[in-house]
């Protein structure tokens, strides 16, 4: 077996490495953002590496990984299910696994007091694999933190070159990170991207899409031919800011993406259907009751004749955003709007229900990637 460092030459979806005495931490964010953050769930979601993947050229049969995972315990609540490494060869399903162990992360949801085990390093085994040159991506878990600690194949591995496909970078909230998904390419954004032909890069945030500067100068600098945000439903949950504040800071968060990208397709998304924050402002919170019951559910909490004096429901972004981008289109012709309920409406709640009340199901995911690759790439990428 020949042992391959791991370097950012084989790494594709992370803005950043980190390399660590316990293996390459990948990063959807960049150092500099990072020292930006200002609370730990935003800490989590972005070393959670969704869209992220190992990508190397190899006639390998076999292929081994180490990995270091970090599992995350919460009282009270079902246990997690482990995250899935998913590997494809010349773009074909040849094999899934997972770890059943790792450092571990136990969090009581009632203080937010966290309590940190580490655990062990593990080996993921890909056997069986086509004996002829091929490209190799092993797609990590897009819901658990895992440190990459070596690499090993019974062949040489290379670099791959570039696909030539073009570079999609997303924001997006906890929808977009992959809440409930089931595999790591499963999520909206991976089904839409393999739908699209289109590199990923996720930078959706459990919990953190938030309009932060540090987030908009990231997108900013990275490399993109085609550049998506997708707006509203963390903003409203965390009840973050008012309306005053609120398009000023969408303005702001566009700005600094021209900076960097001044005629790059740049697709701004409402929020998806969600009964709760329809009209009833948050914040939102974990429902006791569901909790009581081992189950997790979210509600809200806000009063709907709050929005009079401000605050932000679904609906009223909805509203702004479509206001923004119809104004900045006006000498931004490479600026578009998408409401997010053409990806997931009320008829679509009826037949396929939030099973939380916040996030999609797998099945969702699929439909909301694909109508986002219909609704959005079509036009993009013509």
């Amino acid at each position: 077996m020949l042992t391959t460092p791991i370097t950012a030459d084989l790494v594709r979806g992370a803005l950043d490495l980190e390399f660590t005495g316990r293996g390459v931490l990948p990063h959807r964010l960049p150092a500099r953002a990072r020292q930006q953050i200002p609370d730990g769930q935003l800490t989590m979601a972005e070393a959670q590496p969704s869209g992220v993947r190992l990508v190397f050229r190899t006639a390998a049969s076999l292929v081994e990984l180490d990995v270091l995972a970090t599992k995350r315990v919460f009282a009270g609540t079902p246990p997690r299910p482990d995250g899935v490494y998913e590997l494809f060869a010349d773009g074909r399903l040849s094999g899934q696994e997972s770890v059943p162990d790792g450092d571990t992360i136990s969090v009581d949801l009632a203080t937010g007091a966290a309590r940190h085990v580490p655990g062990p390093v593990r080996t993921l085994r890909f056997d069986g694999l086509p004996g002829h040159e091929k490209t190799v991506e092993i797609w990590l878990p897009h819901n658990e933190t895992t440190r990459l600690v070596a690499l090993r194949t019974d062949a040489s591995v290379h670099s791959a070159q570039s696909s030539g496909r073009r570079t999609w970078l997303h924001h997006g909230s906890s929808i977009s990170h992959g809440s409930n998904a089931t595999t790591p390419t499963g999520t909206w954004p991976a089904t839409a991207a393999a739908l699209g032909g289109v590199d990923l890069i996720n930078l959706g945030f459990s919990g953190s899409a938030l309009l932060d500067p540090f987030t908009a100068r990231a997108m900013r600098d990275a490399a993109a031919d085609v550049i998506s945000v997708k707006i509203g439903i963390n903003v409203v949950n965390a009840d973050l800011m008012r309306l005053r504040a609120f398009g000023p800071a969408v303005h702001g968060f566009l700005d600094t993406l021209r900076e960097g990208h001044p005629a790059t397709p740049l697709l701004v998304v409402s929020p998806i259907h969600c009964p709760i924050h329809e009209h009833t402002p948050g914040p939102g919170e974990f429902d006791p009751d569901a909790l009581r019951e081992g189950k997790v559910r979210f509600r809200a909490t806000g009063d709907p004749a709050e929005t009079a004096s401000g605050k932000l429901t679904l609906t009223v972004i909805r509203e702004e955003l479509a206001r923004i981008v119809k104004e900045r289109s006006a000498t931004d012709p490479n600026l578009r709007y998408l409401d997010g309920l053409e990806l997931y409406g009320e008829a679509d709640h009826a037949e396929l229900p939030l099973p939380d009340a916040l996030h999609p199901d797998a099945a969702t995911h699929r439909l909301i990637g694909e109508r986002f690759a219909r609704l959005a790439f079509d036009a993009a990428l013509a």
